[in-house]
Formats: structure tokens, sequence, C-alpha cells
């Protein structure tokens, strides 16, 4: 037997809201979603009174791409303004291209994140690589000497960004917890630490001796056969991960 839980009417099984005050009945071990909406509409329940979209992620699709569309425009404002006033009223030197740039890198920043959201993680790695390396070549326009650019610039570019693009293949690819992920990370921070004095060695004209970099590896590898002496030992891996709750 069932009654009303606001003014206590007893009430017949088969019904969903009280015929006295229109409260909807509800049993606190059967709830029925479809059938409270039913009850609130007045009638039975239909598809068209559903209040939740059916599929998951529809909303949140329209709203970024609503916030792409917006950023795009926003930038592309800003840039076609720059290059006006560069263009008709700061005549001295082609400033606007620095600013320019900067809307090119944002926009690309901002393409895979709100617009082209089902972008791989990998493509919009090498779009964030490009377009740095586009700006370093617009800032290369305004130095005396451009050679840095594709001597020194560029090739440091390409290899911290071949870096970043191995370093997530293997957190994703190996599925790795926080102690693999951080021997991934060191180990990456001391071939990126070798590349750079490699590379400002060649640059240079110097010899490819490895001198300060040498220490970060040696730093990094005492770090690596820890890590790597915890991954291999289950009983002090399970430990660390009670004791630092991972």
């Amino acid at each position: 037997m069932s009654y009303c839980v606001n003014c206590g009417v007893k009430l017949d099984e088969a019904l969903v809201k009280c015929p006295l005050c229109d409260i909807i009945v509800v049993n606190p071990a059967l709830i029925d979603p479809k059938l409270i909406a039913a009850a609130i509409c007045g009638g039975t329940h239909t598809a068209e009174t559903d209040t939740f979209p059916n599929k998951a992620g529809t909303v949140e699709e329209v709203i970024k791409r609503d916030i792409g569309l917006l950023i795009s425009i926003i930038l592309g404002g800003v840039a076609i303004a720059a290059f006006l006033l560069n263009l008709f009223v700061f005549r001295d030197y082609w400033w606007s291209l620095l600013i320019i740039g900067l809307c090119v890198i944002l926009f690309f920043l901002a393409l895979p994140a709100f617009i082209l959201t089902k972008t791989p993680v990998y493509i919009r790695l090498l779009f964030n690589g490009a377009t740095a390396g586009l700006y370093l070549f617009f800032i290369s326009l305004f130095t005396p000497k451009s050679e840095w650019f594709l001597g020194l610039a560029l090739p440091l570019l390409c290899l911290l960004t071949f870096i970043i693009i191995v370093l997530v293949w293997l957190i994703r690819f190996f599925k790795a917890n926080l102690l693999t992920t951080a021997l991934y990370i060191i180990t990456a921070i001391a071939v990126l630490c070798i590349g750079i004095e490699l590379l400002i060695n060649r640059y240079l004209g110097n010899e490819l001796m490895p001198l300060w970099s040498a220490v970060v590896l040696t730093a990094c590898a005492v770090i690596d056969a820890g890590l790597i002496t915890v991954l291999s030992r289950r009983r002090l891996r399970d430990d660390l991960r009670k004791r630092l709750h991972f």
C-alpha cells in the first residue's frame, strides 16, 4: 500500500502522481526517470519528451566549433588591422609580419583543439612545430643576419618536435604509468640537451664534443637507473605506489 508523501492520501499502485495535490509518486527503490518524465509531461513517455540529447558530446562539439570560429574571426581581424596600419600609417618597416605570424601560430594552436577536434595528437604536434618555425622565420627577416634560422633555430625546432612526438607515442602506446612516464621524460631531457649542445657547436664551428650536456646525461642516467630498478622489482614498485598513492 502506498500513500502520498505530501497529503497522505491513499494511492492506487498504478498512479504516477497524487490525484489531490499532483505530487509525483516516487518509489525510492524503483526510480524510473522515463516514468517521472511522463508524469511531468502529463502523458506517456515518448522520444519527443526527452530533455537531454541522445548522443553524448553533441552539445560540447557545437560549443567548441563556435569558440573556434570566434577565435578565427578575432585573429583574422587583428592580422588584417595590423597589415593595413603597416601599409598606410606606420611604414617604417614591416612590423606587421610579427603580429601576423603570432596570429597564425595562435590559429594553428586553436585549430585542432576547437575546429578539427578529431585530429590525431601527432598531427597537432606537427602543426605546432610548423607554426613555431614559421614565426622564427618571420623574426629572421628583421635580423641583420638570418643564417641562424637555417643553421640553428630550425634544426633545434625539428629536434624538439621529434622528441615530443616520440615521447607522446611512448606514453600512449605503452600506457605508461607515473614511473614509466618519468623515465621517458628524463631520458628525453638528456637526449635534448645533448642535441642542443651538438647543434650549437656545429653552428659555431666548434668540435662536436658534449661538455655540459654530458653532466646532464650522467645525472639523468643515474635517475633512470633508479627508476628502472624500481620498475623491475615488483615488491618495491608496489610499495612505492602505496606510499605515493598512484
